[in-house]
């Protein structure tokens, strides 16, 4: 096995031996080494922190000759197909996906103390095995395997390697089962090539939960075949009057595919009862008084609100939410509730009422914002906290109340993750509501902790929401979301134990290259210690 190179000089004597040698075909001579070959990365330099590293033994090199090996199910060689699909362009090897041999990289599916996401890497000089009990086990191990190898392996365009996995072993599994990230294609519309992009550089970071924010008060995103409006018209637009645009249910069909294939679950969002201008324009009898107001472009919330005296609204909220969840097969269908200030309390307490019973009889889980545990919550439904540090304590007993009566939660506080808040005050992009949120500030808090009052098991995951009401572009995106979603992943995957802002922000500059590899444009905090360009 080649390790370093020396890149001492040679004497003139030596020199001239060797080319004698070679002049008489004793010796050849291949081109000279031109740097030391550089170390494998460490198996601790992942993010999400690793639940447990071991390393040691000799690294294995990736070479032309190194074969793919998927042992088992479909699922698994579809795997092996997507890692050796994101290797081969770097390296330039053919790295065949076999389901025989020996050696090389081998995934394989096993009974053990996985859990339903957890995996095994080991690593040797005759290959690496990544074990797990399920497909899902093994695609975030992947993910792993992925970051263990030079940045550089994420160019489309063959790069010099070396390509080493350092060797030793990791047992990895998450802290929590939902690990979300939320993309708001109301405020302005992406397109399915950008969703798909995103969930790509999602994915990377071991995150399974890919809400969509499809309807808002500036654009409807998604075609219901029995209330046809609210695509063509209601989502013709969006925030400062552009063009908007909508999901095709076949489009809808393949995000959720395409998200599947990343072993992320889509949760749609239909936010209601307030929320709702474009549904309230594009059908008059959803209005009060029966007079559809116009489209809006601008970004204030609170002003709208669906009708709840009228039946016409449940017969509206019945079909759309069949409609959806026909499409959906994740769990979760995502309800809004948040910001219903045109709603009186009691009528708010009366449509989720009436609502949450609609989901259920469709197959699907109930989430709502948490002002849902200002009504009735469902039994099973989840509860997603969006309120900040210095939220009133009287709100915060109520989430916590809920939380202690069954009523599990998802925290995405906004002044912690809430990737649109600006990093700085000379941050382009984004708003500060919420405040000023600079990467260490969105890393440094424990989920578990975060609610007084709210038992530990209650707390079933974390969420970084991204609202583009000034984003419009996949670079926008990018830059808001990157670095802080990676902490936010990190908050949701690893062991409470391996929380530590100086031990991640090292971790996290390892990323850099990645990032530029890969294209991603984020956002360079003096927080970091990046390296050099």
């Amino acid at each position: 096995m080649r390790r370093h190179h020396s890149t001492t000089p040679r004497t003139p004597r030596v020199l001239g031996c060797l080319l004698l040698l070679a002049a008489a075909g004793g010796l050849s001579l291949g081109p000279a080494p031109t740097a030391q070959a550089a170390a494998p990365t460490p198996l601790h330099r992942v993010v999400p922190a690793l639940a447990s590293v071991t390393p040691g033994g000799t690294p294995y090199r990736i070479t032309r000759t190194t074969r793919v090996r998927a042992d088992g199910p479909v699922e698994v060689r579809r795997i092996g197909t997507y890692l050796a699909g994101l290797l081969r362009p770097a390296t330039g090897y053919p790295l065949p996906v076999t389901d025989r041999g020996t050696g090389g990289i081998r995934l394989r599916l096993a009974s053990g103390d996985f859990g339903a996401e957890g995996y095994r890497l080991t690593s040797g000089a005759g290959g690496v095995t990544l074990t797990a009990r399920t497909p899902a086990g093994l695609f975030h191990g992947v993910q792993t395997l992925r970051q263990l190898l030079p940045a550089s392996v994420e160019r489309k365009t063959v790069q010099p390697g070396p390509w080493q996995i350092a060797g030793g072993t990791v047992q990895d599994r998450p802290r929590y089962a939902y690990r979300g990230a939320m993309l708001d294609v109301s405020r302005h519309f992406f397109t399915v090539a950008q969703v798909k992009r995103y969930i790509d550089q999602v994915a990377l970071y071991k995150v399974n939960e890919l809400h969509l924010h499809i309807s808002d008060d500036q654009g409807w995103r998604i075609a219901v075949d029995s209330w046809p409006r609210l695509a063509s018209y209601g989502g013709s637009t969006q925030v400062g009057g552009g063009r908007g645009g909508f999901y095709t249910k076949a489009d809808y069909r393949e995000i959720v595919r395409y998200a599947a294939s990343r072993y992320l679950e889509v949760v749609p969002e239909i936010d209601m009862p307030g929320h709702t201008n474009a549904a309230l324009a594009s059908y008059a009898r959803l209005n009060c008084d029966g007079v559809a107001p116009p489209l809006y472009t601008g970004t204030q919330v609170g002003f709208s609100s669906l009708c709840v005296p009228k039946e016409v609204t449940y017969d509206f909220v019945d079909d759309v939410i069949r409609e959806l969840a026909a499409l959906t097969p994740g769990r979760y269908l995502h309800i809004g509730g948040d910001e219903a200030h045109s709603t009186s309390h009691t009528d708010y307490v009366r449509f989720m009422d009436r609502v949450q019973p609609v989901v259920a009889r469709y197959g699907k889980t109930v989430i709502g914002w948490h002002q849902l545990t200002g009504a009735h919550p469902a039994r099973g439904a989840l509860a997603q906290y969006w309120g900040l540090d210095g939220t009133a304590a009287a709100e915060k007993e109520q989430v916590a109340q809920a939380a202690r009566n069954g009523t599990g939660l998802i925290l995405s506080p906004a002044d912690r993750i809430y990737l649109d808040m600006k990093y700085t005050s000379a941050t382009r992009p984004g708003t500060k509501w919420a405040g000023l949120v600079e990467v260490r500030r969105s890393y440094d808090w424990n989920p578990g902790a975060y609610l007084p009052g709210v038992p530990g098991g209650a707390v079933r995951g974390v969420e970084a929401p991204l609202w583009t009401e000034t984003l419009a572009t996949s670079a926008g995106l990018e830059y808001m979301a990157f670095p802080r979603l990676a902490g936010a992943a990190e908050l949701g995957w690893s062991p409470a134990a391996t929380h530590d802002w100086n031990a991640y922000k090292v971790r996290l500059a390892a990323q850099g290259p990645r990032w530029d590899a890969l294209g991603i444009r984020y956002y360079r905090s003096p927080q970091v210690p990046w390296p050099a360009r």
